[in-house]
């Protein structure tokens, strides 16, 4: 039988190992359908620090999260074996050097055949992710939800940070550009053509004010049917939403999504042939209430909830 979340009523949900909504640690990824990753991070960084707290409070605030969906009817853990592999081992001096060590502990991952979770951490993270990702799957379709574009080509003479991610994956080949979603961009720029040089790769770039006031189950369902059954990498940044849901963050942008919004469109994905995600930018510090990384550990629940082979009742 798959793994199974400790029960609270087992064991109290304030008590026990902090792992990923209480399943068991592993120090393999062998035998597992999907496996989360620890990447307590904050180098990448322009703004805010506080990221590198993300995983553990993700973990934190999931123990309150039970593991069958009652308004979607997913049931995750009966049909998928999970486990938490804890964090990766980043060298909190060296940015290039993390960067190295994450596609190399992926790449050790990816060599059995898990959908890795990746619990962030500041957005750098995704591009050592995608380097391992497509060395085993190709370049991938994405659906990438945040405030900014991360389309930068340097900063601070940096050509690696968290506000250069998506150039430097197109860049590389690792997406196919024409099946990127960019979802729930905004706020201010620095010039009015910031976005289109990546509408010219191809990316799909969908504002904020575009979806304000509006169900975004018909978004969802627009992209599941462009992207068909390409392969899937789906990156989440907490600071998509609004700051009124989740303050914790290190750049925050007013005018975000609203969190029913959050779960229409993740739940609007199902039946993409999903091969990881993460979620990032969780910055505690900025959130005493825990509110941020508790919004953050829900809609990993909710991306849990739209697997390939998960069963529903």
């Amino acid at each position: 039988m798959p793994n199974q979340p400790v029960s609270g009523n087992d064991l109290a949900r304030f008590s026990g190992l902090q792992t990923f909504m209480r399943l068991p640690a592993a120090e393999t990824a062998e035998g597992l359908d999907v496996g989360f990753i620890g990447i307590p991070m904050d180098h990448g960084t322009s703004w805010r620090s506080g990221t590198r707290f993300g995983p553990k409070q993700l973990r934190a605030e999931s123990a309150m999260i039970r593991p069958y969906n009652l308004q979607t009817g997913a049931a995750p853990f009966d049909s998928l074996n999970m486990a938490d592999l804890g964090d990766v081992a980043v060298n909190t001096f060296n940015l290039s050097d993390t960067i190295r060590i994450i596609t190399e502990t992926y790449d050790a991952y990816l060599k059995h055949d898990i959908i890795p979770v990746g619990l962030g951490g500041d957005h750098t993270l995704t591009l050592p992710i995608l380097r391992a990702i497509a060395k085993k799957h190709g370049p991938v379709a994405l659906v990438h939800v945040d405030a900014h574009a991360d389309v930068n080509d340097e900063m601070f003479g940096e050509r690696e940070t968290h506000g250069t991610v998506f150039r430097r994956a197109y860049e590389e080949g690792l997406l196919v550009p024409e099946k990127v979603w960019q979802v729930g961009l905004r706020g201010t720029g620095y010039t009015a053509e910031d976005f289109d040089e990546a509408r010219g790769w191809g990316f799909n770039m969908v504002t904020a004010p575009e979806i304000w006031h509006r169900s975004l189950t018909p978004l969802g369902t627009q992209i599941r049917e462009a992207i068909g059954q390409t392969k899937t990498y789906i990156t989440y940044d907490i600071d998509s939403l609004d700051p009124a849901f989740a303050p914790g963050t290190g750049t925050p942008e007013i005018g975000g999504l609203t969190t029913p919004q959050a779960m229409e469109l993740i739940r609007a994905l199902r039946g993409l042939n999903i091969v990881g995600c993460d979620l990032v930018e969780v910055s505690p510090p900025y959130d005493p209430s825990g509110n941020t990384a508790l919004t953050g550990a829900n809609l990993i629940f909710e991306l849990l909830s739209i697997l390939p082979g998960v069963h529903y009742r």
